[in-house]
C-alpha cells in the first residue's frame, strides 16, 4: 500500500468511509461529493493507479470491479439505467491515483458526458 493513497487508507481501515461493499479484492464506498443521486466509488483492494497500469493476470479483478458495480446497481434500485465510468490519468478527470469505477445512477445522464 502507498503511504500516500487515500483509498489505500480507506480500503485498510485507516480512514472513514461510508463502505456499501466489500469482499476479499473489492471495495465499494459511497462518493463524498455525489454527482447524482448515487454516486458509489468500487475499488480494488490492491493498489493499482488507473486503468492503464492494468496487466493480462488482473483480468479477473477488472472483471469483478465490474459485476461488483453491476451488483450495487441493481441493490440501489438502478434498473433505469446507470452510468459506470473509469477516468485514467489526470487529464481525464482523475484525482485519486487508484483505480476506481464511478457507479452513477438515479438521474438522467446526459451525452456526451464531458
Amino acid at each position: 500500500m502507498p503511504d500516500h493513497c487515500l483509498f489505500c487508507k480507506i480500503i485498510a481501515g485507516q480512514l472513514p468511509a461510508t463502505v456499501v461493499y466489500k469482499d476479499d479484492q473489492v471495495t465499494a464506498i459511497r462518493d463524498l461529493h455525489p454527482q447524482a443521486s448515487t454516486h458509489i466509488l468500487v475499488l480494488p483492494n490492491r493498489h493499482l493507479a488507473g486503468i492503464a497500469d492494468a496487466q493480462a493476470g488482473d483480468a479477473e479483478l477488472l472483471g469483478r470491479l465490474l459485476l461488483a458495480a453491476r451488483r450495487l446497481a441493481e441493490k440501489e434500485n438502478l434498473g433505469g439505467g446507470y452510468r459506470l465510468i473509469i477516468n485514467n490519468g489526470a487529464d481525464a478527470g482523475q484525482s485519486v491515483f487508484h483505480l476506481h469505477v464511478h457507479l452513477l445512477g438515479g438521474r438522467r445522464m446526459k451525452w456526451p458526458p464531458g
